[in-house]
């Protein structure tokens, strides 16, 4: 019989996490029984001793903030999408090291595809953070031809990141302040919202029209402005949730070895939101 196997989520703050949910669910619709996933605090200064203190039980750990850029240091192996985002949201723990990988990424492009979009000719990307590095990298997965994407920002000095990662992956961008959002969406197919809660407002107030799709990287609470606003306008709106959900998949799959049972993490997620 297979001995206790471990992974985990860590970060710092990290009890608002739904990580323990999907994951345990995944183990539970797989019969792995010996499988268990559970949370931990961890600051960004202590991730290495974190992993050092770990036994051979552990498998892997999925990482929230502070840790997703810290975690390129601290890994013998780095995968060619966690590079290319500037950060990890997974390590796995084997006999040959510690590997550094980003999930988010094809996670997102999953969430996409199941909405319908299995590719874009052009997409408006707003705020030039980690997520929307990862969304690049989503946008590069989708379909034969790059798409065209636009930056939106409230200072162009900010995108220099998201403009180097966008060269890496051969898509044609540009980069736009807000002020112009209105007029980067009369071009658009697809608009992603990688800003916080305080900025959805204002992307709520933007031109929304139904053949748009959305997909808003926040998930609770749901619908948030702008996917209010944009449901109204009867877009197609894609909420955070599903990328928690497939980010999550893509994890339990590199950890365990099997194929995700999307449907009943899917189940395990949706209880957390009833009231």
């Amino acid at each position: 019989m297979v001995g206790l196997r471990r992974a985990a989520v860590v970060g710092l703050p990290i009890a608002h996490s739904l990580s323990p949910v999907l994951h345990q669910a995944a183990y539970q619709a797989l019969g792995l029984g010996n499988w268990h996933y559970t949370a931990h605090e961890c600051g960004e200064g202590q991730l290495k001793s974190f992993l050092g203190g770990l036994d051979s039980s552990w498998v892997g750990l999925s990482l929230t903030m502070p840790l997703k850029r810290v975690a390129l240091s601290v890994a013998d192996h780095v995968s060619p999408t966690a590079e290319i985002v500037g950060a990890a949201n997974t390590l796995l723990l084997r006999t040959d090291g510690c590997s550094a990988d980003n999930t988010d990424a094809p996670g997102m492009a999953d969430a996409l595809r199941e909405n319908g979009l299995e590719s874009t000719r052009s997409a408006v990307v707003v705020g030039a953070g980690g997520t929307a590095q990862a969304a690049l990298v989503a946008l590069s997965m989708l379909g034969p031809t790059p798409p065209f994407v636009a930056i939106a920002v409230r200072e162009p000095a900010r995108a220099t990141a998201v403009a180097q990662t966008a060269q890496r992956l051969g898509l044609p961008l540009a980069i736009h302040r807000w002020s112009e959002l209105p007029q980067l969406l009369d071009a658009a197919e697809l608009v992603i919202s990688t800003v916080p809660q305080p900025a959805s407002e204002a992307v709520a107030a933007l031109p929304w029209r139904n053949e748009l799709a959305f997909f808003d990287a926040l998930y609770h609470p749901w619908p948030t402005p702008a996917a209010a606003a944009a449901i109204a306008a009867g877009c197609t709106v894609i909420s955070g949730r599903e990328l928690l959900l497939h980010q999550a998949a893509h994890q339990v799959r590199l950890m365990t070895g099997q194929t995700a049972p999307l449907a009943a993490m899917r189940e395990a997620l949706a209880a957390c939101f009833l009231t």
